[in-house]
């Protein structure tokens, strides 16, 4: 009994932090996701009432880097409460018809916004700066872009980064990256 017992218990522990889930549309559903009609003005203006920062998650259906970031640095709590309490994140569809609004006021579908930032893989991630000049698009007034899967230490870091402003310091990411190893943590 105590055996069954331990077993149970290291199985649960064995367990990410919350379910990863798909939605119908393919991609997948954290708590963290906002539903909002992707006018990024307003976006921008709500991350900023509730002192957060604006995160654009772009995402394609079947994609397995995207499957690697839900399943395997998303979970792990510290990341999860990281993105949780410092960033309102809007997910795009990289094949996606809802529109999506711009800065600079210009209504694409997600797929044609996608290809308008130069966004060329999955997962992307695009972290804006709380103003954005309304002649700007999200592309060239982000502060960062992580294009691609990372590791877990990496994308911590870059969340850290943009959520301290390091850009603002001119420090370059690489090299606090390198410090953050060196440093243990």
């Amino acid at each position: 009994m105590d055996f069954l017992r331990a077993a149970l218990l290291a199985a649960a522990f064995a367990l990410p932090a919350h379910a990863v889930t798909l939605g119908d549309d393919g991609l997948y559903d954290e708590p963290w996701i906002r539903e909002t009609f992707k006018d990024l003005r307003e976006d921008l203006a709500e991350a900023n009432a509730e002192g957060k920062r604006l995160l654009l998650l772009i995402e394609q259906r079947g994609c397995i880097y995207c499957t690697q970031m839900h399943e395997e640095v998303f979970t792990e709590p510290d990341i999860g409460s990281l993105i949780d309490e410092n960033y309102f994140v809007i997910q795009i569809n990289m094949f996606g018809d809802i529109p999506v609004t711009d800065f600079d006021g210009k209504e694409l579908p997600e797929k044609e916004m996608v290809n308008r930032w130069g966004a060329m893989f999955t997962p992307t991630m695009i972290f804006l700066p709380e103003e954005v000049s309304e002649d700007m698009t999200a592309s060239q007034a982000a502060v960062a872009t992580m294009p691609g899967a990372f590791a877990r230490g990496t994308t911590m870091a870059l969340l850290e980064w943009v959520r301290d402003h390091g850009y603002e310091s001119g420090e370059n990411f690489q090299k606090y990256v390198a410090e953050k190893a060196s440093a243990g943590k």
